[in-house]
This record gives C-alpha cells, structure tokens and sequence, in this order.
C-alpha cells in the first residue's frame, strides 16, 4: 500500500514539474535585431528560444510565463552568433614558433586549444572552420565541444592541411637533412593524384570535416616563395573529386594568381587571402560562385610584426613585409566586383579573441556594416553549407545569438564589444556576469 501511495506521489510530482518547466522559455528582449537572412533590421522585438531553437520573433517586449527565462538587452543589439571561417584556434604565432615544433606535444597544442577556443566563443564566435592543424588535435577537441567536456565554439576543422613536398604545409620545412625525411599522405604531403586521392581519404578517416590545402607559397613558412603555384591541375582535381565523394569542402589557402586559378577552375568552395587575384581572377571566381575569404587582420599583423627585428627567421620577413599590406586592398576591390564574401581572419596568426577586428578593417575598406556583418553570418554559413541550421535569426534555427552594445551599422567598432553569447540554447555570457 505505502509503494502505490509512493509512486502516485511520484507521478503527481512529475506530471507537476512538467506543467511547470516543460514550456519554459528563455526570451530575449532585444532593442535591436539584425537577423542577417536580408538587409531588414528589427526594432524592440522579442526571439523566443525553446531547448536550443529559436520558436517565436515577435514585436514588441512580450510578456513572459511562469518559468520563463527573460534576458534584456533592450540597450543592444541582437545578431546570429558570429562565424570565423578561417581559424587555427591551437596554436598563436609568437617568435617561439619554429622551435616550438620540436618542443611542444600534441597535449601542449590540445590544451592551448581549450584556452583558445573559450577565448573565441567569449568574444562572439559561436562557429568556426579550423584551417589546419598539426597533429589532428582539433578533432578531439571538436569533440570535446560537441560532447559539452569543455567551452568553446562549433568547430568544423580540415585537420592537418595537404601541401605537396616543399610546399607552404610541408611540416619538414626547414629542418635539416637528416630531420627532414620524405613526409608523405599520411602527414598531409602529396605528390600526384594517386597520393592526392589517399591524402584525401586519410583525413576522412581522421575524422575532418573538410579539406584545406595550400595551393600557393605561404607568408610564415620556411620557404623562399610566398605566391608560386604549388599544386597541378590533376593533383587539384583529383582532390576535389575525391573530397566531394566523402561529402567534403575543399578551402584553398592562395597567394599567387596562377595557383588560385588553377583551384577556382578544379571546383574548390574558396579562396583564403588572395593576395594578388585580380580582375580576372575574380571574374572567375564569380562565375564558379567560390567564395573569398580574405583574412585581412592576418595581413595587419604580420606587416606590424615584421618591422620588428628577429620577430619573424629570415626567409620569412621580407614575405611578411611584401604581402601583409595588400590584402585590404585587395579586399577593396573584391567587394567593389561582387565576389561572394565569407569572414575570416586567420586568427592563431594574430591572437584569438581579437577577430572582430576584421570587421573595422572591412569597412575601413569600404565594405557596408551590414554586409560585414552578414559575411560573418549568413555567407559563413553558406559557405559550410549549413544554412539551414545557423546563420540567420529565424524560427527553426539553432539558438546561437549574440548581442552588442548599441548600434555597430553606426559604428563597426560596437561588434568588437560582446555582451551576451549563447550558443545552442546555452548561455555562455550575459550582460549581468559582466
């Protein structure tokens, strides 16, 4: 008799805390909303997140119901969490990193990791694609994220990036002979289609979830060129062939204009930098709809540091000092010929925790706030092809929002000043923490 009053007891109390809790909400008033699916900015309205999807925008400051969750940031200005799509959230470039690769363990990049990516998501990043890492160390810690182990952004990582033997990801750059071997698939380094194919293959079984390679010289490694093409037509198609029959993008880190033409016509999803394309470059770029992202603040940053003696070996700084200072304009023009345009910055080049910067830069260049904006939102999530999901403030989205203080179509500057993060429903920062 005593267990049936108990389990009534119990039932009651359940069927109790669900009429309670099981239609609470977390409603956010928000003095402004700029929900990136258009041009359209929204005035003292109300998003609705139940669980972790976005329910309800309504107008006005609705009222909530008993259990609700109200946020106010009626002062603010409510936006699509932010979406770097050029990140190397592991590692930050310092004088110490050439040597550091033969000091540090895939432990010491992981952990580095942890910090980093808590950095990002605090600073507005709910989403990134990380370009390139060196020990596959970004899968687990994609996995710890997903798995909610430790605070970060959603990471969509290419794992290690292809090069072929001498090329801008080649690992051995630099060292000496009896250091350097012969790397092959397996670390990333590919030398025609048969080894481009199983590099491909490789990092699917690595657990990627797209395909980064260096089509072109690079700025910081230990190699003379910074722009020649470094890849054949037949090793980039092979590897877009091969990437897309497991369901991945490819991205193109690319400096030269030969080497980046060569990948826009192989069928890649974008260009990184693009230093020196130009006007027909970007004419091809539109008609194969590659999207550009240009990573402005890493070309700041690396013109700054090279100015410092010893900052940057040798072979590295007059490539610094060079390429650095193009970037923005060629950003300028880009923009100006309508090339699609996804946020990046190259962050782990500068700091993490800094890439809003890339958002003054922007529209320093000449680029409209609210095209910035929507470059760090809905193009980047068109960009992963996951429009469906993220992006835009609608009903049905994930819940990943942020806010601002006041108006950043005024002044671009407010987006590097983050109040209020939520990720997924969570909510990883709030104006009252602050």
């Amino acid at each position: 008799m005593k267990n049936i009053k108990m389990k009534k007891r119990i039932i009651l109390f359940t069927l109790a805390f669900n009429c309670v809790f099981a239609h609470a909400k977390t409603i956010i008033h928000a003095g402004s909303v700029i929900p990136a699916n258009s041009l359209e900015v929204l005035s003292n309205s109300s998003v609705v997140i139940e669980n972790n999807k976005i329910v309800e925008i309504r107008t006005g400051f609705m009222s909530p119901e008993k259990g609700d969750e109200v946020v106010s940031l009626k002062n603010a200005t409510l936006l699509p969490g932010l979406m770097d799509m050029h990140v190397h959230i592991t590692s930050e470039q310092s004088p110490q990193s050439y040597t550091k690769r033969f000091t540090n363990n895939e432990a010491d990049y992981a952990l580095q990791g942890v910090v980093y990516a808590k950095r990002t998501l605090m600073a507005g990043f709910t989403t990134v694609r990380n370009l390139g890492d060196g020990h596959n160390e970004t899968v687990a810690l994609r996995n710890a994220i997903n798995r909610g182990h430790i605070t970060g952004p959603r990471i969509y990582t290419a794992a290690k990036s292809l090069a072929t033997t001498g090329g801008h990801a080649d690992p051995t750059n630099g060292r000496s002979f009896d250091l350097m071997g012969d790397p092959g698939p397996r670390e990333g380094v590919i030398n025609g289609i048969a080894e481009a194919r199983k590099a491909v293959r490789q990092r699917y079984k690595d657990g990627a979830d797209l395909i980064k390679i260096t089509a072109t010289g690079g700025v910081l490694s230990l190699a003379k060129s910074g722009q020649n093409p470094q890849f054949m037509m037949d090793e980039l198609e092979a590897i877009v062939q091969t990437a897309t029959d497991y369901g991945m993008k490819v991205a193109v880190h690319a400096h030269g204009k030969k080497g980046m033409e060569r990948a826009i016509k192989a069928g890649v999803s974008s260009i990184e930098h693009g230093t020196y394309m130009d006007d027909e470059t970007m004419r091809l770029m539109k008609h194969h709809n590659t999207y550009y992202v240009p990573t402005i603040a890493a070309g700041k940053w690396v013109e700054e540091k090279a100015k410092i003696d010893g900052f940057f070996p040798p072979i590295v700084r007059p490539k610094a000092a060079k390429i650095g200072p193009i970037i923005q304009n060629t950003f300028k023009k880009a923009y100006k010929a309508g090339v699609n345009i996804a946020f990046g910055t190259d962050s782990g080049v500068s700091a993490h925790g800094d890439n809003g910067n890339e958002f003054s830069y922007m529209v320093e260049a000449g680029m409209k706030p609210i095209d910035a904006i929507r470059s760090a939102t809905f193009h980047g999530a068109a960009l992963l092809g996951v429009e469906e999901t993220l992006g835009t403030i609608e009903a049905g989205k994930l819940a990943d929002l942020v806010a601002v203080k006041g108006n950043p179509l005024k002044d671009i500057d407010n987006m590097k000043q983050v109040i209020f993060v939520m990720k997924d429903g969570v909510i990883y920062k709030h104006p009252s923490h602050l």
